[in-house]
């Protein structure tokens, strides 16, 4: 636990510098602690492992994560603010989150 907790000191004062997990939009301190479980500590990280497949692995951590935290993962792989994800991207997102919710 100690390792997590430096790494995520680490990604905050990456952010200070724009490198790092936490320098992607929506991946706040949080997020960042749940990426680095996984062992997701760089933007190419989370992008190989993609938005769907990155939600289901914490989602294996934390039962209780949303449909907001799913489309705040794809918008740090797009570099945008999930509020700002296409309205079509959203939709195929909330679809999927029944689905994940159901197979729970």
């Amino acid at each position: 636990m100690t390792k997590v907790l430096d790494n995520i000191d680490n990604q905050i004062n990456y952010k200070k510098q724009g490198e790092g997990i936490s320098s992607l939009p929506n991946v706040g301190k949080d997020l960042t602690q749940k990426l680095l479980t996984l062992g997701i500590d760089t933007p190419e990280k989370l992008r190989k492992t993609g938005t769907e497949q990155t939600y289901l692995r914490i989602k294996a951590l934390d039962p209780g994560a949303c449909f907001s935290l799913l489309c705040a993962i794809e918008g740090a792989i797009h570099g945008i603010r999930w509020h700002d994800l296409p309205p079509e991207r959203k939709q195929e997102l909330k679809h999927f989150f029944y689905m994940a919710k159901k197979q729970a």
